[in-house]
Parts: C-alpha cells; structure tokens; sequence
C-alpha cells in the first residue's frame, strides 16, 4: 500500500520566491529513488503561510531510504560560495503521514 508524506512549511511572504527557487533547482532529486511514486509543491492560494510538499511513495521502507541516503544529501550541498548553508526559507516544519486506502482517476484513464 502506497504511503504520503506531507510535509508542511510555515513560509514568511517574503520568502515564498526563494523556497520555490530552492525547490526548482533540486527538482529530480527524488525522482529516481526507489519506491518514488509522486511529488507536488503546493503554494497557498489564501488563509496560510503553509506550503505543503507532498510526496508519495511505494512504501514506508522507500520512504526512509530516501530520507537517509539522497534527502540528506540535497540538504546538505547548494550553500554559498563561502561553503555556508543558506538560511532556511521557512520558519517551521512538521511532517505529516498517511496511508492511501481509497484512490479514483479519471475515467478512462
């Protein structure tokens, strides 16, 4: 049964631009990994500073083989020409986690 991880990022109005640089220039960081089904960066539209990164994956085993091998190691490179790490474009993180029991695509599909 195929997982969703959600991550939800708080992200200050003047910061949107550059997360969604930062997500643009890394974006086939995850698309080779195994067990790697899906990705979407969702800006909000109203109400929120939450963007939501939302990934789905084979299974949980594939999920955290990402996030120990490739995930840390996109996290770790792109700093500043002094070897510095960026400051980071969001202010809070929680990960969210679900299991897919129902799915519908559009008719024939």
């Amino acid at each position: 049964m195929s997982v969703v991880k959600i991550n939800v990022l708080t992200v200050p109005s003047e910061q949107r631009e550059t997360l969604e640089k930062r997500f643009a220039s890394r974006a086939h960081a995850v698309e080779n990994s195994d067990g790697f089904e899906w990705f979407e960066l969702l800006r909000p539209v109203e109400g929120t500073d939450k963007y939501l990164v939302y990934t789905r994956w084979q299974d949980e085993e594939s999920f955290h083989a990402w996030m120990e091998g490739p995930m840390k190691a996109a996290h770790r490179g792109g700093g500043a020409g002094d070897g510095e790490r960026p400051k980071p474009a969001s202010t809070d993180s929680t990960l969210w986690s679900f299991e897919v029991v129902q799915q519908a695509a559009p008719s024939g599909s």
